[in-house]
């Protein structure tokens, strides 16, 4: 499957790309090898070959979030010593921007 210019030239503003003649034709001949490819592996068959989610035999990292307590006054040194706090709180940086561009 061959991409034409102009489909080169959408995808390139779909990903907001400023491409010079030569990067179009480069990456014509590129995203064509790889459809193509794609089609070649649509051929493949894979009825009945169970889907692989996991190759490493790994399993999930995750914990259960637990509250331990710690006394009362190792709660009362790490708020006196935190630098930015808010009443009874002690702020964090954040963890993601929130910020709308």
């Amino acid at each position: 499957m061959k991409l034409s210019q102009k489909e080169v030239e959408h995808i390139a503003r779909l990903a907001r790309l400023d491409l010079s003649a030569p990067e179009k034709k480069k990456y014509a001949k590129q995203l064509t090898d790889i459809l193509d490819y794609i089609d070649q592996l649509q051929e493949v068959e894979t009825t009945n070959v169970e889907p692989t989610y996991q190759v490493t035999g790994l399993g999930d990292v995750d914990r259960l979030d637990e509250i331990v307590d710690c006394a009362p006054e190792t709660v009362a040194a790490i708020k006196q010593n935190w630098p930015d706090r808010e009443g009874e709180f002690i702020r964090v940086k954040a963890v993601f921007d929130t910020t709308e561009e």
